[in-house]
């Protein structure tokens, strides 16, 4: 199949992208690349287009079959920081690519959302994806808005299937440390100290990123008849958390002394789901917690992998922006340091009535004090 899949650059597209390819797909991969596009493998099947989502048009889908729509602000700090952003890149940008996809004939679309729309349930609850949604945080409430927006546009012709995704863990091209057991292992990998957010009680479904690719995957060619206008939670039973018990399985797979160092109030997202509809087609897991804390220790000592700006999602966004504003600030007739020939010669045709007068202002600007 050829399929376009937005956020391509990303954490979940970097681990994605390779494993179409491997299957014999040929990918276009649309992202702003704000991580670098150095993170996706040089491929004949792959295609790279630097473009931005809210900016799509009918000519990027000719000759798709099919669309995963990864692309988002992602994870609730990012959000709450940039809201306008993320109302228009995870909710509207989401839902105008599912209407030009179908438009310009593709034939399926996955969305991929997230079981954070579930907010705080009861521990003796366990929601399946016609259990009623209560978003807390702007992601969650964009989620859930882009769900709405794209599930009525499914038709016999167009195939539009939703994965609420669990809580992604695992090493991935384009890593994140800022995600649960990522940030934990390396934590406790670096100082001996695993940071935990208040108060552990709160329950959390977890889900490897090669998983979480897979089941995307596994969309692309499951019967219509079985997905088409339908959700599925995507994770299982078996990586289903309180927090404090994911924090007892770092350390295990760590196998090291370890002290537990709490942070932030009490966290009020908990819930726990359940993943009956997507393994009655046979899809299932196939890593754990402690494949994942291991592949991020590999890439640790390894040297492949360390904590940077890049790794962190809202500090990153709030370097870039800073950056833009400083340049923003600094540049002058198109450039830094190196200032192109032609400003100069545009400068002399609109600021300058000739050489002579040119020639004169250099010298008033260099006389010494008291000439």
């Amino acid at each position: 199949m050829r399929v376009l899949v937005t956020g391509a650059g990303g954490y979940i597209g970097t681990t994605l992208v390779p494993m179409l390819l491997a299957q014999g797909h040929t990918v276009r991969a649309v992202d702003r690349y704000f991580f670098g596009q150095h993170l996706l493998p040089d491929h004949p099947r792959l295609e790279m287009l630097r473009e931005d989502v809210r900016r799509l048009a009918p000519i990027h889908f000719k000759g798709i079959d099919a669309v995963i729509d990864l692309a988002a602000i992602s994870n609730d700090p990012s959000g709450e920081q940039f809201q306008s952003v993320t109302w228009a890149v995870n909710h509207r940008a989401r839902v105008r690519c599912a209407e030009l996809a179908k438009a310009a004939g593709v034939k399926r679309y996955v969305l991929p959302s997230s079981c954070s729309i579930y907010g705080f349930l009861p521990n003796d609850v366990i929601a399946s994806e016609d259990t009623a949604t209560n978003p807390l945080t702007t992601y969650a409430r964009a989620n859930e808005k882009a769900e709405h927006g794209v599930l009525p546009l499914a038709d016999d012709d167009f195939c539009v299937v939703v994965l609420r995704q669990s809580t992604v863990y695992g090493y991935s091209p384009r890593m994140r440390l800022d995600l649960a057991v990522n940030g934990m292992t390396y934590g406790a990998w670096k100082t001996g100290k695993l940071p935990l957010m208040r108060d552990g009680s709160q329950w959390r479904p977890m889900i490897h990123v090669r998983d979480t690719a897979a089941a995307q995957i596994f969309m692309l060619t499951a019967p219509a008849e079985k997905v088409n206008g339908r959700i599925f939670n995507v994770g299982s039973d078996s990586e289903t958390y309180r927090i404090k018990d994911l924090a007892d399985a770092v350390v295990s797979a760590l196998g090291r002394p370890v002290e537990i160092e709490w942070y932030g109030d009490a966290d009020h997202r908990s819930y726990r789901v359940s993943f009956d509809r997507i393994e009655a087609l046979g899809w299932r897991t196939e890593h754990n917690v402690a494949h994942g804390v291991r592949g991020i220790v590999a890439a640790l000592e390894n040297g492949t992998l360390d904590k940077t700006p890049q790794t962190i999602t809202l500090e990153w966004y709030r370097t870039l922006t800073s950056w833009h504003e400083r340049i923003k600030e600094l540049e002058m007739y198109g450039g830094i340091l190196d200032v192109p020939a032609a400003a100069f010669a545009a400068l002399n045709r609109e600021g300058f009535r000739g050489n002579e007068d040119a020639d004169h202002r250099e010298t008033e600007m260099v006389r010494e004090p008291g000439e």
